[in-house]
């Protein structure tokens, strides 16, 4: 007795992602809904003695992109200059925990150091939104964004802002500026720099030399 095998083949079509009018043209972009976390001061605030600081205390709100963005950085593995943090972990960065208590914050040591978000493929980023650390009032010194698709970050690097005055830090002199941190973070705007890897530097801050991070938000498609 013959038997008769049939071959199924499928034949799966790559998906094709067009860029739109709506991706292109910044009047077309849309409010990003950023879920701020509640305001938790505690203690005398510290005062912080910068010569860029934004001293207009109206914190922005509102990150602009194209419909369809959203958090890419939720739960994506990070890395950091120091692998070894302080108190907490390197994963609570991107966790999706803003809560200014204590157990949602990461300490890396004192001076400059990074921490860096992959996002596991090259995706259209159009802002990055940050909180270092919103319980107490405090600057963070030399803050530097910057976006590549080398994980060393040593070719195709794009920085998206800085805050380093003086270029103390050796990442060029920033015109961007430093801020009071508080629960609705800093928003950094991206606008549509196309990157796999997102990292961030500090260089300790007004109360301490030490580099903090609550929660770090890339958002793009």
């Amino acid at each position: 007795m013959k038997k008769t095998f049939i071959l199924a083949i499928s034949l799966i079509t790559p998906a094709i992602f067009t860029v739109t009018a709506q991706d292109t043209d910044k009047s077309k972009w849309k409010d990003m809904e950023i879920d701020f976390p509640k305001p938790m001061f505690v203690g005398t605030p510290v005062a912080a003695k910068l010569p860029n600081l934004d001293k207009s205390k109206k914190p922005r709100l509102v990150l602009k992109a194209p419909a369809g963005s959203e958090n890419l950085a939720l739960d994506m593995e990070v890395t950091s200059s120091d692998p070894e943090p302080i108190i907490g972990d390197l994963d609570m960065i991107c966790d999706g925990d803003k809560d200014g208590a204590d157990g949602s914050y990461t300490e890396l040591g004192p001076g400059k150091q990074w921490v860096q978000v992959d996002l596991e493929e090259e995706a259209t980023i159009y802002g990055i939104v940050v909180w270092h650390f919103h319980k107490n009032a405090r600057a963070y010194i030399d803050v530097v964004a910057q976006v590549s698709n080398d994980p060393e970050f040593k070719t195709g690097v794009v920085t998206v802002f800085n805050n380093d005055h003086d270029n103390s830090s050796k990442a060029g002199v920033g015109k961007d500026l430093a801020w009071i941190e508080t629960n609705h973070g800093r928003i950094f705007d991206v606008e549509g720099k196309k990157a796999r890897y997102v990292r961030l530097w500090s260089n300790g801050n007004t109360a301490n030399e030490m580099n903090h991070y609550v929660e770090i938000e890339v958002y793009g498609k």
